[in-house]
């Protein structure tokens, strides 16, 4: 877990995977959150389909550290899996090195777990040497949901386990220890998104509690925040 202590902003911007996701983005703005994932240092820049990937490649080119990201069935999830392999394999064509594939949520409420355990296995084999991240949105899930759908994804071998497309409800910070706790020594990582306002502030609960990554719109101002919130909590 971070001391926000001994954390930079540096280090903190290395945390975040910033994204541009609205339904009439344009490429200019693309371009402005692809400049600020340059400025800031950001662990990723996301947009809401590989559409925009190729653009999004030649603004970060020069910048390998940055992950050309973006999601697979976004947001419902609700594919077949061999579409969402396909869509994974396009998302690398066109540039993409993460991945986000939103898990779905209704066959996993159904108990369909051999769909679930499906869909990740071909993602995990479609994604190849990319980094694969997948997206529970857990508002829609019971706490046996959320450590079923957990262990499939440790299972699967996939990077990350993400709580929320942030299109919906974020997570509870009692969701997100749930997955800390289930997920604890197996080597899958944490990203929260859908962190609610005031995001500064709530993105710091998140991060002190063991998220690895935040995904958000607000990267830009949860970095410039930083030296408020340390000061806030009596250590700057």
């Amino acid at each position: 877990m971070v001391d926000l202590r001994t954390l930079d902003t540096t280090s903190l911007a290395a945390m975040l995977d910033h994204s541009i996701l609205g339904k009439d983005t344009q490429e200019a703005e693309i371009r402005r959150g692809c400049a600020q994932a340059r400025e800031y240092g950001f662990a990723a820049f996301y947009t809401s389909s590989s559409y925009w990937s190729p653009i999004v490649k030649d603004e970060l080119s020069g910048f390998p550290n940055i992950e050309i990201g973006t999601g697979i069935a976004f947001p419902f999830g609700t594919v077949p899996p061999n579409v969402k392999a396909f869509e994974t394999e396009e998302a690398l064509r066109r540039g993409c090195t993460a991945v986000d594939m939103v898990l779905n949520v209704g066959a996993l409420k159904d108990g369909r777990f051999r769909i679930i355990e499906e869909e990740l296995r071909l993602f995990v084999q479609a994604a190849g040497e990319a980094v694969t991240k997948c997206i529970l949105d857990v508002c829609f899930l019971t706490e046996d949901e959320i450590v079923a759908g957990c262990n499939m994804i440790a299972g699967a071998g996939i990077a990350f386990a993400k709580t929320s497309s942030g299109q919906y409800q974020g997570p509870t910070l009692e969701q997100f220890l749930l997955m800390r706790e289930t997920l604890r020594d197996t080597g899958v990582k944490l990203k929260v998104a859908g962190v609610k306002f005031p995001r500064p502030q709530n993105a710091f609960a998140f991060i002190m509690a063991g998220a690895d990554r935040i995904g958000t719109r607000a990267a830009p101002e949860i970095v410039d925040a930083f030296e408020t919130i340390r000061a806030g909590m009596g250590l700057g």
